[in-house]
């Protein structure tokens, strides 16, 4: 397997890792806080009404988040897999992409600040914008030659 391809392959599975690190965190915070204040789990089985009783949301709110914009970053992974296109550029934002949604996800589920959150949010979306461009660019390109 060349090497692009298989790093480009590490880098959805680290995002797969993230992703279920995040939703551990987030069954490990829900239940702690749901026994140390006798929530009975039927009392909880909406977001609506589970929000209303927990206090630390942010592991959940941020798993949600895994698989919002994500998405597009593993339909673009699959799109370069599946057309052999897998040029270095293309395997340097992944891992870019990567590294933001993980920063992302420490500052959600820790002292979340906003501001903070929202400016790794932008540096993430607006690299995937530019990776999905470049992306079609690219293939177009090959396409005409």
């Amino acid at each position: 397997m060349p090497h692009n391809t298989q790093s480009l392959l590490h880098a959805a599975l680290a995002m797969v890792l993230l992703t279920l690190a995040v939703g551990m965190l987030m069954m490990f915070t829900r239940v702690r806080e749901m026994q140390r204040k006798r929530i009975h789990p039927q009392s909880a089985s909406t977001s609506v009404t589970m929000g209303a009783q927990l206090e630390n949301v942010q592991p959940a709110d941020n798993f949600r988040n895994l698989f919002e914009v994500p998405v597009l970053f593993y339909a673009l992974l699959g799109m370069a897999l599946a057309l052999g296109q897998v040029p270095t550029w293309l395997v340097t934002g992944a891992w870019l992409f990567v590294g933001l949604r993980v920063l992302h996800s420490l500052v959600h589920c820790t002292y979340n600040k906003v501001v903070h959150r929202l400016m790794v949010f932008m540096a993430s979306f607006a690299l995937l914008i530019g990776l999905w461009v470049t992306f079609v660019v690219s293939v177009a390109a090959r396409n005409a030659a």
